[in-house]
C-alpha cells in the first residue's frame, strides 16, 4: 500500500521510498507481484522499517456483503509502518482539510525545497524537513510552498516535537493520540493520522472522513450516512472489532481502485 506521499515510481514501475528511523536511513521498494525490500542506506543500523499484512476478516462483522467481498478481494495487504514520528506528524498536518491528490504535491514540494536530499538507485529522494528546520522558516518560505494555512500548526508541531519527542516514541497508540493533541492547532484528525501511519492503529484513524466514506460506498456499492459524524457511528457499529483492519484496507481499496488525486 504506497499511499505515503514519499512514495514515488521509477520508469519500471518500482514504487520506492526513503525512510528515516532510530539515526539510519532506508530504501523500501516495491514491485507489483513481488515481495518489499528494503535497503540499508547509513546510520545507526538499526532494524530496518516494519511492514504489517493485513487481511479481511471472514466474519465477526455486519459490512454490507459486496462491501466485504470487495475487500476480501484485495487478497493480503502489506504497508510499511512509518518509523519517523515526525514525518507522521507533520504529514498528518498537511492532509488535514484537503485532497490527498494536494497534499501530496504540498508535502513534496516541500520537501524537495528544505528537506535532506538522498541519493538512491532509482533517483533523489527527500526527506521532510527537521523539526529544526521547520522552525526556522519565515512566513515567505512557507507562503512561497502554499503552506501558510498550515504553518503555525507545522511550528507548534516542530517546536513540541523537539521538547517532547522522545517521550512520543514510547507511548502506547491512546495515549499518543492525546499528547498530540495537546500541540496548538492540532486535533484528533492529525493525531489519528499520526497514530495510524506510525503504530498502525487504524482504529484510531478518522474513520469518518471523507476518503473512508467515498471508498466504502464505491467499493460495496452501498449508501452510507453523509454526514461525517453519522458514518462514523454506522462505520463502528459495523466494523465490530475489526474497525482497526477494515478501515485500513478500505483506505487501501482507493489506493488500488479509486482516484487519490
Amino acid at each position: 500500500m504506497c499511499d505515503h506521499p514519499a512514495w514515488q515510481r521509477a520508469e519500471d514501475g518500482t514504487a520506492h521510498r526513503v525512510v528515516r528511523g532510530e539515526g539510519s536511513l532506508w530504501l523500501v521498494t516495491w514491485r507489483r507481484g513481488d515481495q518489499p525490500e528494503t535497503r540499508f542506506l547509513g546510520g545507526s543500523d538499526a532494524a530496518g522499517p516494519h511492514m504489517d499484512v493485513f487481511v479481511a476478516p471472514p466474519g465477526g462483522h455486519r459490512l454490507p456483503a459486496a462491501l466485504s467481498s470487495a475487500l476480501v478481494a484485495l487478497g493480503p495487504v502489506g504497508r510499511v509502518r512509518n518509523p519517523d514520528l515526525w514525518d507522521a506528524f507533520a504529514n498528518s498536518i498537511i492532509r488535514q482539510v484537503i485532497r490527498a491528490g494536494h497534499a501530496r504535491k504540498l508535502y513534496r514540494r516541500f520537501a524537495e525545497a528544505f528537506g535532506e536530499r538522498v541519493e538512491t538507485p532509482h533517483g533523489p529522494a527527500w526527506l521532510f524537513p527537521s523539526p529544526e528546520t521547520i522552525v526556522d522558516l519565515d512566513d515567505d518560505a512557507f507562503r512561497a510552498m502554499g503552506l501558510t494555512f498550515h504553518a503555525p500548526a507545522l511550528r507548534a508541531a516542530a517546536l513540541a516535537y523537539s521538547e517532547r519527542g522522545e517521550k512520543w516514541l514510547t507511548l502506547a497508540p491512546c495515549d499518543l493520540f492525546e499528547e498530540l493533541q495537546t500541540v496548538t492547532r492540532v486535533g484528533s484528525w492529525s493525531a489519528g493520522a499520526t497514530v495510524a501511519d506510525f503504530l498502525h492503529d487504524w482504529s484510531l484513524y478518522p474513520y469518518g472522513d471523507r476518503a473512508v466514506r467515498t471508498w466504502a460506498t464505491r467499493a460495496g456499492g452501498t449508501l452510507w450516512p453523509d454526514s461525517e459524524s453519522e458514518f462514523a457511528r454506522a462505520w463502528q457499529a459495523a466494523t465490530g472489532a475489526h474497525l482497526s483492519t477494515l478501515t485500513l484496507l478500505t483506505l487501501a481499496w482507493g489506493v488500488t481502485h479509486g482516484d487519490t488525486g
